[in-house]
């Protein structure tokens, strides 16, 4: 049972057994993927608050210092994004900020809104509104909370990060491995397509990222709701000068995400992190979000790259590049699939389980500039990206 677990009611262990096979993987095991994906987005700062204080991390300002962007400023980026031809909106911010952010939760109640999720669902709101589909990030959530902002977003995520308790998460105010799983399990309940990850080379063990992996796996098979995860190394900043793994752990750590988790998962790197090129080969077929009009607000010292760089990861590898919605196709109805899907559907997305809100559904049906350019990316997803 992982730290925190119980606690949070999550019944979920691994198999030693796995684990020691999953231990045994070296990229050698794994095959370079047919194709490469990536999404075009805007990276929105909700707040910078946070109820953490990870050594790692430089997102999160401590209180009388975190910012909360209003409506206009959302609407402006989600604008620039939508000229730029973006079809994605990640909302991104630090876990609820707890009692210590006065002025944060006093900004709030100016507003209307008495939680930073209340708020999160006026802002995927505008987004919609500018013809971008959400995808947020909003850290540990309740199934209360999740429900509450789910119906307005494409898709969700949270980083896993590890299942192992390590220093890194120092402080009073401690991520709980527990506390991230039952985010997970929330999702898979309330049927959102997520998005997690782990977190490379931040005082974890190889026996705990294997760990981490097959606890997705595990949840991933109880509710098939993992799109895609994250293979993220952890990189120096002002706040973190203990090191990023090298090439041969990420390689090998690539290999066995690839190799525990079913073929429906994409394995993502982001490509202004991890050395992409060289990563493609160890089972990579996704190289998440990138915005041509953005920073990335949580590693601002790692600029994008352009998407002809992207480009040149794609013909370094010898595969074709195509863009996606920040949902993966194998979510949507029958209706609304392309007829170049490749026939892997979500356990129950013939009947039973619906994946995609009406208020996704309408967005992507709409007759307007935004229907038609989420159209054409599904129309072109395994299309190389034009110069």
């Amino acid at each position: 049972m992982f730290p925190g677990a119980s606690e949070y009611g999550v019944d979920i262990a691994v198999d030693d057994g796995a684990v020691e096979e999953l231990l045994q993987v070296s990229p050698n095991d794994v095959e370079a993927p047919p194709a490469l994906t990536f999404s075009r987005n805007v990276f929105i700062p909700l707040t910078t608050a946070c109820r953490y204080t990870c050594t790692y991390c430089t997102y999160f300002d401590p209180p009388g210092q975190a910012s909360l962007l209003s409506l206009e400023e959302i609407r402006e980026i989600c604008q620039r994004g939508a000229d730029a031809g973006c079809t994605e909106a990640l909302f991104t911010f630090g876990d609820d900020p707890d009692d210590r952010y006065t002025e944060i939760h006093d900004q709030l109640a100016d507003w209307g809104h008495d939680s930073i999720h209340s708020y999160l669902r006026e802002a995927c709101e505008v987004a919609l509104e500018e013809g971008l589909l959400p995808h947020a990030n909003p850290g540990d959530q309740t199934r209360e909370q999740l429900a509450l902002v789910a119906d307005v977003n494409a898709s969700m995520g949270v980083m896993l990060e590890t299942t192992a308790e390590v220093g890194a998460h120092a402080g009073p105010r401690r991520k709980v491995p527990g506390q991230r799983l039952r985010t997970l399990q929330n999702a898979g309940e309330l049927n959102v397509a997520f998005t997690t990850g782990i977190l490379v080379g931040i005082g974890e063990n190889w026996r705990d990222r294997a760990e981490s992996l097959l606890a997705i796996r595990e949840l991933h098979e109880r509710y098939d709701h993992i799109q895609e995860v994250i293979v993220q190394p952890v990189m120096n900043n002002e706040r973190w000068s203990d090191g990023s793994p090298d090439l041969a752990t990420m390689r090998r750590v690539t290999a066995m995400a690839r190799v525990a988790l079913p073929e429906e998962i994409s394995v993502q790197v982001p490509p202004n992190l991890a050395p992409a090129k060289d990563l493609i080969d160890c089972g990579v077929d996704d190289l998440g979000g990138v915005s041509p009009v953005t920073d990335d607000h949580i590693n601002p010292d790692y600029t994008w790259p352009a998407l002809r760089e992207l480009e040149e990861i794609a013909a370094h590898a010898n595969v074709p590049l195509g863009e996606r919605l920040p949902v993966y196709e194998r979510f949507f109805p029958p209706d609304l699939r392309t007829d170049g899907f490749d026939g892997r559907v979500a356990d129950g997305a013939d009947g039973g389980r619906e994946w995609i809100s009406p208020t996704i559904r309408d967005a992507l049906e709409a007759d307007d500039s935004a229907g038609e350019r989420y159209r054409s990316v599904l129309r072109d997803e395994t299309a190389t990206v034009p110069r």
